[in-house]
């Protein structure tokens, strides 16, 4: 069992004894690490969202409810993409955000990541904060008559795609006329609820779902490197698609297939 604690958040296994792995715990403890963390910076609210992950739900509820416990109120993305809870933050005026996922390691791992309140990664003094936070158990939680609420905002999808589609540097007129037809490779996780819906926004004229069913359960190493996207590369190819398109769990990892099926070099 593994336990990584890091400036820019925690990271392990699930499973084991606490303080050796990603266990309930240590969810706990650096979640509230975190919130008093915002509490001292006078925030008032937090945003988390989470990846596919069989973890994730698990995660999440530990998460939100100890942010509760401290006295913030939770905003909860739900199943979303890590760019996604980075838009939200600074939208939703939260004190900072937490992004569970562990990216693109294997399916026992998961983590939080932790975002300041610009939604961008903290600070390594701001995690070096946080570490001592958590290491000295300084948490003072509130009174029944105190607790943070909690809240669901589901369309964060929606509206980061809106953003993308409104960009200066994004044609969906010439998109809509190019006629593309891509695959798209999202290792059952939350790419395959976004990724579809940004390309049909985008007025693609065909997108075909590959490993797109959010199960959590991935179907090859989700780390989008050419020796672990072998399948969407055949199917390129073979079906005469324009592009392949592969992200990561959290998708803020992003891989090109050619339309003769050969990965882009990143």
């Amino acid at each position: 069992m593994t336990l990584i604690k890091s400036i820019s958040g925690i990271r392990g296994t699930i499973g084991g004894a606490p303080g050796t792995a990603l266990t309930p715990v240590d969810i706990v403890k650096f979640a509230a690490a975190f919130g008093t963390w915002i509490k001292l910076r006078k925030g008032k609210k937090v945003v988390i969202g989470r990846d596919a992950r069989i973890s994730g739900e698990m995660v999440s509820q530990l998460v939100s409810s100890t942010l509760q416990g401290l006295g913030l109120d939770v905003i909860d993305l739900g199943l979303s993409t890590t760019p996604t809870v980075e838009i939200a933050v600074p939208r939703e005026k939260a004190g900072g955000g937490i992004i569970l996922t562990a990216s693109h390691n294997p399916i026992q791992w998961n983590a939080l990541k932790l975002l300041n309140e610009r939604g961008e990664f903290i600070s390594g003094e701001d995690g070096a904060e946080v570490l001592a936070l958590a290491d000295a158990e300084k948490f003072d939680f509130a009174l029944v008559e105190k607790l943070g609420k909690y809240s669901r905002h589901d369309q964060y999808i929606k509206t980061h795609i809106e953003l993308v589609k409104k960009h200066k540097l994004v044609d969906v007129t010439a998109i809509r006329k190019a006629k593309f037809k891509i695959v798209v490779d999202a290792v059952n996780s939350t790419g395959g609820i976004v990724i579809p819906q940004l390309l049909e926004a985008l007025g693609v004229k065909k997108v075909k779902k590959l490993y797109c069913d959010p199960t959590g359960y991935f179907p090859h190493n989700p780390e989008p490197l050419p020796e672990n996207i072998k399948d969407i590369c055949r199917i390129v190819k073979k079906e005469k698609y324009d592009l392949g398109i592969v992200v990561d769990p959290d998708v803020d990892r992003l891989a090109f297939v050619q339309e003769d099926g050969e990965p882009f070099g990143e």
